[in-house]
């Protein structure tokens, strides 16, 4: 007998592959703030209604990671100074959670993978590779809140970093770095401890650091 044709997904679904995609091309710099999104574009690369590619972007919208504005489209969004702070205030919250559980569940196998990270990470500096770099630096953060065992944790970080993507492209001041490898080997020295109390102050001061590495504009006053 023929095959059974297989079910299709639910329309729920369809639109995951795009949101995805802008989602990853937002955090790794390939859309810039301000920059506009082609729904016909995206329907023919992905081979999908405008209805589900519309439906992906008012995803982004609710996460704060798109503005759309009726008759002109989606575009990436611009964060402004307050909501920079707002964002960095929420990730140490997040982030010094996050490694307390990590530093209570870690193990000596998982110590070591970190450890190859940081090397990975001293060699793109080394080899002044920065695009390499600044993934691994990033990934960093998220191969934390993989080893936190928390998937909704994973996913707020993953929000929250991508927002952060936005900033550093916006705000961050020429020759400076968004995250300094003498920090990430710093926490993971105190996760090899098992020192949780330390690795959350530790995450809380390379948060701080990199938020003032930023050069935001003063804020206008509310009339």
């Amino acid at each position: 007998m023929p095959a059974a044709t297989p079910p299709r997904p639910p329309a729920a679904t369809l639109d995951q592959p795009v949101y995805e995609a802008v989602l990853d091309a937002v955090m790794h710099g390939r859309l810039r703030p301000g920059e506009r999104l082609g729904e016909p574009a995206l329907c023919e690369r992905f081979g999908v209604s405008r209805t589900v590619v519309r439906q992906a972007l008012h995803r982004l919208a609710e996460l704060r990671i798109l503005d759309i504005v009726p008759n002109k489209g989606a575009t990436v969004a611009r964060p402004g100074p307050k909501e920079t702070r707002d964002i960095f205030a929420a990730r140490r919250v997040v982030e010094a959670g996050i490694v307390r559980m990590v530093a209570a569940r870690i193990t000596h196998g998982e110590v070591q993978r970190l450890k190859q990270r940081m090397r990975a990470e001293h060699e793109a500096l080394h080899q002044q590779d920065h695009a390499r770099w600044v993934a691994l630096a990033g990934g960093f953060h998220l191969a934390l809140a993989e080893l936190s065992g928390n998937a909704e944790l994973q996913r707020i970080l993953t929000e929250l970093m991508t927002r952060c993507s936005l900033i550093v492209a916006l705000y961050e001041a020429p020759g400076e770095s968004s995250c300094e490898h003498e920090e990430h080997e710093q926490l993971v020295e105190h996760l090899a401890l098992r020192d949780g109390a330390a690795a959350a102050d530790a995450m809380d001061r390379h948060l701080l650091a990199l938020e003032a590495r930023l050069s935001l504009p003063e804020e206008l006053p509310q009339g």
